[in-house]
């Protein structure tokens, strides 16, 4: 992996990082099938402007495709995200979206386009470890509430790491602009009948449309569009790495804006975190070029 590359996702996890606690904000104020709903039509407008301003084609042929990765990558994880906001912490969340590297390696190997080395794995695990350090968590009682959150984050966390090695076929046929803002489209066709439903209780105020819109335009725009022109130029397993790094700028935001008092465990874990991104991407900073992989 080259050097702008690992900057760049590294730049995506400070952005989705923040995403957790907009959920957290703006969820319980508009309710899980508003937020998700809103979050993909600003998204479309926004990547819809920029295609007109490039003058690039919609790619139209390409529907069901488009259809089956806006399923997985955007509609049913915001909507199961959104949701487990109302009942989980940030940082809950946070830390049980690293799974997805664990499924992006697992659909990654599936299809042919990476292999499951020693290295791989025993990146997933240090990961795993570093954002426990990072987060302490306690012991969380496991009523029903609690455990259906999880369950739907880790859903949530599979559905993205299986759309993944999907998204980095689709870029063989299409430009990443034409993809993030076709999938977009879709989620928002698919969503609005729930959007509807539940219109009559949300309430829209200035703190709930302010998260809105930097999810909707920015971390779900913008970044999306960013993270398919990484996808050209990494592996899958690659491109899932910043799950590790989220959790570190996650809790980074609540101490800065929320005021949440940083512990000693993010800086071992921050360091086990950046650790295991290297070994899963291959990067290699003092090398400056991909680290060679033992194989299986």
């Amino acid at each position: 992996m080259q050097t702008r590359h690992f900057a760049q996702l590294v730049g995506l996890s400070a952005l989705w990082g923040a995403s957790f606690l907009f959920l957290r904000i703006a969820s319980p104020l508009l309710g899980p099938t508003v937020m998700a709903t809103s979050r993909v039509l600003l998204a479309t407008v926004t990547l819809a402007a920029l295609m007109m301003l490039l003058r690039e084609p919609w790619p139209w042929r390409h529907w069901r495709e488009l259809s089956l990765l806006a399923l997985l990558a955007l509609s049913a994880p915001f909507l199961l995200y959104a949701w487990a906001a109302l009942r989980l912490p940030a940082g809950y969340s946070a830390l049980l979206n690293t799974t997805v590297v664990l499924f992006g390696t697992l659909a990654s190997a599936w299809h042919g386009q990476d292999t499951l080395s020693g290295r791989k794995l025993i990146g997933c695990v240090i990961g795993f470890v570093g954002v426990a350090l990072i987060l302490q968590l306690g012991p969380v009682p496991l009523d029903e509430s609690t455990l259906l959150a999880a369950l739907a984050c880790i859903t949530a966390a599979a559905c993205y790491g299986v759309s993944t090695p999907l998204m980095k076929k689709a870029t063989e046929r299409m430009q990443p602009l034409a993809i993030a803002t076709g999938i977009s489209a879709a989620a928002f066709v698919m969503l609005l009948p729930a959007g509807l439903w539940g219109l009559p209780n949300a309430r829209f105020t200035p703190t709930a449309m302010g998260a809105l819109l930097v999810m909707g335009v920015v971390t779900s725009g913008l970044a999306y569009w960013l993270n398919l022109r990484i996808i050209r130029h990494v592996s899958p397993v690659a491109a899932t790495s910043p799950a590790f790094l989220i959790p570190v700028f996650g809790v980074t935001w609540g101490h800065l804006f929320l005021g949440e008092t940083l512990s000693s465990g993010i800086f071992a874990g921050g360091a086990l975190v950046l650790l295991a991104t290297a070994l899963v991407t291959g990067f290699n900073p003092l090398r400056g070029r991909p680290v060679p992989d033992p194989g299986p």
